[in-house]
């Protein structure tokens, strides 16, 4: 009879094999792995294990004393032994150079890299600027397949759509920028999305930070800790920030102190005496976006065919905050195209001129669709005559 496994002989006894449940790791267990994972990336570069020596970059003989540190303690090779897969715990350390070995301990080093010397302890150093703000990009490079994409790619595809029609805008990453579950980047050329973040701790350098679980368009993602997104985001010229669909101080009048001004949306009713406009005059409206105020934008509105040469009521305003005016207005012509009113306006110089901004819309219609672009959901949408209603579009 062949030798049986210990898991092949307890099922063969019928005893069930349930494997327990991982518990937690707390927040300095945290610390100790982001430690070890920098290390372990440097071993992937570089094909070895980071060295001591005078020669070689700070960072590198930080990573060696970090290294020095997590085999001496029991504690942390019991935590990252399932974790060393490259065997850096047990891996043989080439000699130091005659320098270090006569002139710097490990104390002076950690000196010299700005770090208390008086801190033993790993996860107690203090006030050394981590490897991970000069290569933030590491992380993001370290990927591997999304499997359960599919889930993730119409999000993708809503908000490239939401950028193409104004109702979100790419905005350079700040200091200030928040990064959380929902949110969307730029990265590197690719948009990037937090699906996933984990139990917020402390890093060794004091600041919280926690693990997240990254989604990039390309079908990859990352579990990069939150810092690092951060820096990463910073140091890259082109990285940013993609607006939320509702582009809030659009709706509430507040606005943030890096919001900028785009302008505003008016609604309009029309004074004009023809037949056309006195029997429908709770009907037609000029819908329009404008970067002006809009008391001179209609000030001369009798002398101008786009008002049909009348005066102009303002039925209602929304100021814009980070949008792009032109491909919002474009989008609410194409919502409201099929109501155009189809009309043509002398100019005081006798010249026929056909506005394009005005609609036999609703009111109420005209209230739901703002409604539908403070939600996101307007791109979905075209207005319907025969029911006067805005109707969903199927596919």
């Amino acid at each position: 009879m062949d030798e049986l496994s210990d898991l092949e002989l307890l099922d063969a006894l019928g005893v069930e094999i349930t494997p327990e449940k991982q518990a937690a790791r707390t927040p300095r267990e945290e610390r100790i792995i982001a430690g070890f994972e920098e290390i372990q990336r440097f071993y992937d570069e570089h094909g070895r294990i980071p060295l001591h020596g005078e020669e070689r970059d700070i960072f590198e003989r930080l990573y060696a004393v970090r290294l020095d540190r997590l085999r001496e303690l029991e504690e942390c090779r019991t935590l990252l032994k399932p974790l060393d897969h490259q065997g850096l715990l047990n891996a043989e350390v080439p000699e130091v150079t005659e320098a270090i070995t006569e002139d710097v301990d490990d104390a002076e080093l950690l000196a010299m890299l700005g770090v208390d010397a008086e801190a033993s302890d790993i996860t107690q150093l203090r006030h050394v600027r981590s490897s991970v703000e000069k290569r933030a990009a590491e992380e993001v490079a370290s990927r591997q397949p999304c499997e359960d994409f599919a889930h993730f790619k119409p999000l993708f595809a809503q908000v490239q759509q939401d950028l193409d029609t104004g109702l979100r805008s790419a905005r350079p990453f700040g200091v200030k920028a928040e990064i959380e579950p929902g949110r969307f980047f730029i990265l590197g050329g690719q948009k990037v999305y937090v699906a996933e973040m984990g139990e917020v701790f402390m890093q060794e350098y004091g600041d919280s930070d926690a693990r997240l679980r990254v989604i990039f368009d390309n079908g990859t993602e990352s579990n990069m800790l939150m810092r690092s997104l951060q820096r990463a985001l910073t140091k890259d010229e082109a990285g940013r920030r993609i607006t939320d669909p509702n582009p809030g101080p659009l709706f509430e009048g507040i606005a943030d102190e890096e919001d900028h001004a785009s302008g505003t949306i008016y609604v309009l009713r029309s004074q004009s005496a023809l037949p056309l406009i006195v029997e429908n005059r709770e009907l037609i409206h000029k819908i329009g976006v404008t970067g002006m105020d809009v008391e001179k934008r209609i000030a001369n509105a009798k002398l101008d065919p786009t008002f049909l040469m009348a005066d102009v009521e303002v039925v209602a305003t929304y100021q814009l905050y980070n949008i792009n005016r032109t491909k919002l207005e474009n989008l609410i012509h194409r919502i409201f195209g099929s109501a155009r009113l189809e009309i043509e306006i002398k100019d005081r110089f006798g010249n026929p001129v056909v506005p394009r901004e005005w609609f036999l819309v609703p009111r109420h219609v005209i209230d739901e669709a703002v409604e539908k672009i403070r939600d996101g959901t307007i791109t979905r949408y075209l207005y319907d005559t025969a029911t006067a209603a805005l109707v969903e579009q199927s596919g």
